[in-house]
């Protein structure tokens, strides 16, 4: 679970190493039009920081979000005054709205521990779809595409303060974990935080099961935000 100063350098150090948030949402959003024209509304799970959120609603008239983490939930509010976000668990959430567009970004979905739990919280987006709605999930790594002992690692810089992050990625199982090392330096001193994520390593059978499932055709588009596609469901 994050603290709140962890979920402020989270978002910052994405920020700094480039996180393209804007761009992201704009690939998302032409995904939806190619498939039931311009969005009205969008409801973005697992919003975090609401960075994604921001764009989305740059672009249509009515957004909100849901997240888990009061932490993540407190900085999204101070980022995006106005705009409903709920604190709710995925797998089992309801919202008193239908939208045009569902969204869960940044493979957040890779949290679910197992085919239940996928299952679960696909269903829950799908219900707060609109008739004729567009459900997009980026994945985490198929099991075939993840690189054991992969290191990764960055220094950024905002405004006074210095972050430096260094993960390392291990097979666990089905799933991977991946254990983040942040060091923040500023006037005031030094500090240091470890973040620990186990990543379910779900196949596209298994994503794909999950959408049909919940009453949707499914498509998996390659590349997507992160190299890890995305995938897109139309309600039936």
């Amino acid at each position: 679970m994050y603290g709140a100063e962890l979920a402020q350098v989270y978002d910052q150090s994405y920020r700094g190493r480039g996180k393209d948030y804007t761009a992201e949402a704009a690939g998302v959003l032409d995904l939806v039009r190619d498939r039931r024209g311009e969005p009205a509304s969008l409801l973005d799970i697992a919003c975090g920081t609401g960075a994604h959120l921001r764009a989305f609603a740059g672009a249509c008239a009515h957004v909100e979000g849901l997240e888990l983490s009061a932490d993540m939930l407190a900085v999204a509010k101070a980022e995006l005054p106005g705009v409903p976000l709920h604190q709710g668990d995925m797998r089992d959430f309801r919202l008193d709205g239908r939208f045009d567009a569902v969204t869960c970004m940044f493979s957040s979905i890779g949290h679910m521990a197992d085919q239940a739990e996928l299952d679960a919280a696909v269903r829950s987006m799908a219900t707060h779809l609109t008739a004729d709605g567009v459900l997009v999930i980026e994945p985490w790594w198929f099991p075939e595409r993840f690189l054991p002992g992969y290191v990764a690692g960055d220094v950024v810089r905002v405004g006074e303060r210095t972050i430096s992050r260094v993960s390392h990625s291990t097979l666990d199982g089905g799933a991977s974990r991946v254990e983040v090392h942040y060091t923040v330096a500023e006037p005031a001193g030094i500090r240091s935080f470890v973040d620990v994520h186990r990543i379910t390593l779900f196949g596209r059978a298994a994503y794909e099961s999950a959408f049909t499932s919940a009453g949707c055709a499914v498509e998996y588009v390659e590349g997507g935000p992160s190299g890890r596609g995305l995938f897109v469901g139309t309600a039936a």
